[in-house]
């Protein structure tokens, strides 16, 4: 089974760390990557932008920031690649009119670790779908 491991923190003690600080702590999370890379056990990995930078797209509507306030789950997440902001958010857009219901938070990544592929699974998919 797959699972996405989703990293929360506090912004202004990751953005108050000290160069040598931050490099170090990547140091120790590069050995955690390394290791499950080489057990295959690793996926894509980003580290996010700032959250000042980030948009959310709601009923055709977006607005800075990346709270959106709502009752919604995180379920899903794309990684995509676009030139600016307004071409990823455009994407979210996209996607949003094709999923009226669901809501999209633009964030730059400022690091991806592509990892190794996986095959597709439909881990979970009884607890959405109703089994015949």
């Amino acid at each position: 089974m797959l699972y996405a491991l989703l990293a929360y923190h506090e912004e202004q003690v990751v953005q108050a760390w000290s160069e040598p600080e931050d490099h170090a702590l990547m140091a120790e999370l590069n050995a955690v990557h390394g290791r499950l890379t080489a057990a295959g056990r690793l996926g894509p990995a980003a580290r996010l932008g700032a959250t000042a930078l980030a948009a959310t797209v709601r009923g055709g509507l977006v607005t800075d920031g990346p709270f959106a306030e709502t009752k919604e789950h995180l379920l899903g997440f794309y990684v995509i690649e676009a030139a600016t902001r307004e071409k990823a958010v455009r994407a979210a857009r996209d996607l949003q009119a094709a999923n009226p219901s669901a809501v999209y938070e633009v964030r730059p990544i400022v690091l991806y670790l592509p990892g190794a592929p996986f095959p597709v699974t439909d881990a979970g998919l009884d607890f959405v779908r109703p089994k015949d």
